[in-house]
């Protein structure tokens, strides 16, 4: 039998629904049982493939070629689930497949409203999970109150209403803000939130209150009586140093022991809970430190980095050391000497982007890395730019560039117009529209023998997420690799370039996927783990 537990937000957006359910499904985990994650979220939008990393943050892609939102990563990330197509809607995707029901005429000629048909098809996202997991955590995008949020609470409280309170369990998480003139924290927005909540007939029975300073007893009274809650379901979210520590914070504070309460369920509140301890110790207590400079065009946000900025860490903690992110705008790089961005660095990252904006300065910063012998890591774009780089100045063919950019004369990177899917040709073109288009999910790549992949990975056959509509154009391989710059990794029928590295150097590599989307802190992605070790090496020579 599934149980069904609904994450809800209220007061203000980013309090962290998604790194909560991520950190209950945990320790969900560390109580034996099966979880699922899956996210609601009420924009309009089909899916985040099209729109801004300032927007919206990281595109996070799955196995099966599904572009999420940045929260499933959270969820993969705590419970080691790889998350799936059917683990993220939007009110775009909703709307779409009621139009189109509605198109071949499945409602019979009914008059289609919210009510029952949107609702309707929200539920029956949730029914899918039915049987797959103990536990499904359902976390509610946006904040209550938003009118796009409407549908899906209004879904969630007839889906509790039809399953029953035994099976049914509502969390909301809100903020007890500080006011520094009165000294104390202030519960009247949560107590509006819940208020709010209720009116939509939903009642919370566990609050979340995130909070930068402890909450006194009376506090949690006060909450407790106004939002018609008992007191001890008034769980404290604290800051934290680390994200990795909520778990282990959520479980001090009781709300694995509640929501077992809340379920009628045996209550072991003496978990074994050592692999998060020795995760937050390394983060805490490192032996060392180095320095990563991210060369990117979405550095105002951190988010737009969401798992590559996790999966350094990972690499980190793999290493016992502290990793220090220093994020660099490539624009710069344009107009400036990257020796004044990049002096002490012990290693260059140029992550996956679109576009023609700051690419030039992503190639200077790979020529940097190159020439000083600097460990370089580039991903997706990031590989395009270092093959960019490296025809221009080893390979002496100056006008190399993409055809993402425009026409050019040495194509060196150019759009993917077909290639394998499950046995399935794929095929594109520069008309085909931007959303869902791209090279999406898990493929799988062969790896050349005693390259430097081979052994971080210690296979010669992998599978990784890809994200991509442009790729560097095998022609070119043998003009390269005679400069030294090696195809380490291509796919199994050999057409596509996936890895290339610098023979002659000490960490140079680029991959066409995104390693960092398969990263774990109890898993660390094996290329992640290379990069820092070489990283640490780098910073001896300093």
């Amino acid at each position: 039998m599934t149980r069904y537990i609904f994450i809800t937000g209220g007061v203000v957006s980013s309090l962290g629904k998604g790194l909560g359910s991520a950190a209950l499904g945990a320790l969900l985990q560390a109580r034996g049982y099966k979880v699922r994650l899956c996210k609601l979220d009420p924009y309009l939008n089909v899916d985040p493939g099209t729109m801004s990393p300032f927007q919206h943050g990281e595109v996070y892609v799955t196995d099966d070629g599904a572009e999420t939102d940045l929260d499933l990563g959270h969820y993969e990330r705590f419970t080691g689930v790889p998350a799936r197509r059917h683990d993220n809607i939007t009110t775009g995707q909703v709307y779409t497949e009621v139009l189109g029901k509605e198109r071949r005429g499945d409602y019979l000629g009914a008059t289609i409203q919210v009510i029952p048909h949107i609702t309707n098809e929200i539920k029956d996202f949730i029914h899918e999970k039915e049987g797959t997991a103990d536990f499904v955590l359902c976390e509610i995008g946006g904040t209550v109150g938003d009118i796009e949020s409407l549908p899906f609470l209004e879904a969630i409280r007839q889906f509790g209403n039809e399953i029953g309170t035994s099976r049914a369990l509502f969390i909301h998480v809100t903020l007890l803000p500080y006011i520094p003139a009165a000294g104390e924290l202030k519960t009247k927005p949560t107590q509006h939130s819940v208020k709010e909540l209720m009116s939509y007939g939903i009642r919370p029975q566990i609050l979340l209150c995130r909070a930068d300073r402890p909450i006194s007893q009376d506090e949690r009274k006060k909450i407790a009586l106004f939002c018609n809650i008992d007191e001890e379901k008034v769980i404290p979210a604290l800051d934290v140093k680390t994200i990795y520590e909520v778990p282990l914070s959520y479980h001090a504070e009781g709300l694995d022991c509640q929501v077992m309460n809340s379920f009628g369920l045996e209550n072991t509140p003496d978990l074994d809970l050592s692999k998060w301890e020795r995760i937050v110790r390394r983060i805490k207590e490192p032996e060392g430190a180095v320095r990563i400079a991210i060369v990117g065009k979405y550095t105002n946000l951190a988010d737009s980095y969401k798992s590559l900025n996790e999966a350094l860490i990972h690499g980190g903690i793999a290493n016992k050391v502290s990793v220090e992110l220093n994020f660099v705008e490539a624009e710069v790089f344009e107009n400036a000497d990257p020796l004044s961005y990049l002096q002490g660095i012990d290693g260059i990252l140029v992550p996956g982007g679109f576009g023609q904006r700051g690419a030039e300065g992503k190639i200077r910063a790979v020529q940097f890395a190159r020439e000083h012998k600097i460990p370089y890591f580039g991903i997706c774009f990031g590989m395009q730019m270092a093959v960019i780089e490296a025809a221009r100045n080893l390979c002496g063919l100056k006008n190399a560039n993409s055809t993402e950019f425009g026409p050019c004369s040495e194509p060196v990177v150019g759009i993917m117009t077909e290639w394998l899917k499950e046995g399935e040709k794929e095929e594109r073109s520069e008309k085909t529209g931007k959303g869902g288009t791209m090279r999406l999910g898990a493929y799988p790549a062969s790896l050349r023998e005693s390259s430097l992949v081979a052994k971080a990975y210690g296979s010669t056959d992998i599978s990784e997420r890809h994200r991509h509509r442009y790729e560097v154009n095998i022609a070119y391989r043998e003009a390269l690799e005679a400069q030294g710059l090696i195809f380490s990794g291509l796919s199994p029928d050999g057409k596509l370039p996936e890895i290339v590295e610098l023979a002659d150097h000490p960490w140079f590599i680029g991959v066409q996927f995104h390693p960092e989307l398969k990263s774990k802190p109890f898993d660390p992605h094996p290329l992640f783990v290379s990069f820092i070790r070489a990283a640490i090496e780098q910073s001896r020579l300093v």
